[in-house]
């Protein structure tokens, strides 16, 4: 019998105001029904299909890998929800129930901010920040921090092109700095599933269409890397003007699952080692944990 927890409580809300005792006993058989459910033998994992250097449909981002250990370590068969990043995404995967068995459509996302407001997160696995980028031997090489695009002169400023993206902490900055109106704006969710935040390094900047932009540090990291014909400067982001570049990076549930959190949490504080040395083959620039309520769990 396909079982669904938004239907089995629809039932019990119209005996409610008809025969309570019987919506007690659909509530009962719900509970019951969903501590059933929660006995997984499978690691559903919710992800973007294309959205290197995180996750890929081919199993080659860091958060597959990720998934990959987990499910390992639990013992069982891992699976993707596959979804683009973009508007819905929570409301599609790790909060869709129904799957043709009656379950969610998956059971975890490997990567969210902390305390992200859409679902329950775990403890944090890693912290990074934006970053600026630029191609050395390009003319920027005087930039080794932020605080060198301050006071810039009329000439220096006109020499910059930067790429910036509609979201995330970079319009504001670059406002701040007076540089907004050398910018080329982005679209972070342009809702085109082949493409992915990586192709302004891999295209624009690389073609010197732009020759400065500001990117989630993983993303720059990785291409950083990977980029074996052109040496790309990265400089992490520090929290000024009242902008907030370095996050904590969890993992997220649903709410009201305190016991898969629990396990989830669980994996994380025990393979961290592990879970460090994959984002490092990745080139994830990975800043000193913050102390939270999450880390506590």
């Amino acid at each position: 019998m396909k079982w669904n927890m938004s239907a089995c409580l629809r039932v019990a809300k119209y005996f409610f105001t008809l025969l309570p005792k019987i919506s007690l006993l659909v509530l009962l058989v719900c509970w019951t029904a969903r501590a059933h459910a929660e006995e997984r033998n499978v690691f559903r994992v919710c992800a973007p299909p294309n959205n290197l250097p995180m996750s890929h449909r081919n199993g080659d981002g860091y958060e597959n890998k990720i998934a990959a250990l987990f499910a390992e370590k639990l013992g069982l068969t891992l699976e993707y929800e596959w979804f683009p990043q973009r508007i819905g995404f929570i409301r599609n995967t790790l909060r869709n129930d129904k799957a043709l068995d009656g379950r969610y459509k998956c059971d975890v996302v490997i990567g969210v901010i902390e305390n992200f407001d859409l679902a329950q997160t775990t403890r944090p696995y890693f912290r990074s920040a934006w970053s600026l980028v630029y191609i050395k031997g390009r003319g920027l090489d005087f930039i080794e921090s932020q605080h060198d695009l301050k006071g810039l002169t009329p000439e220096e400023k006109s020499k910059l092109r930067i790429g910036v993206w509609d979201k995330g902490p970079a319009p504001k900055w670059f406002y701040f700095r007076g540089l907004i109106e050398y910018s080329t704006p982005y679209q972070l969710m342009s809702g085109d599933t082949k493409r992915n935040p990586g192709k302004i390094i891999e295209e624009d900047l690389i073609q010197d269409k732009i020759n400065l932009l500001m990117i989630w540090g993983p993303i720059a990291g990785y291409y950083a890397k990977n980029i074996t014909d052109h040496e790309l400067k990265v400089i992490p982001m520090q929290n000024e003007l009242r902008v907030k570049f370095d996050f904590q990076i969890s993992m997220a549930v649903r709410f009201r699952e305190p016991q898969w959190q629990a396990q989830i949490d669980r994996l994380i504080t025990d393979n961290q080692q592990q879970i460090n040395y994959i984002l490092d083959e990745y080139g994830v620039p990975r800043l000193e944990m913050i102390a939270s309520a999450n880390n506590d769990k």
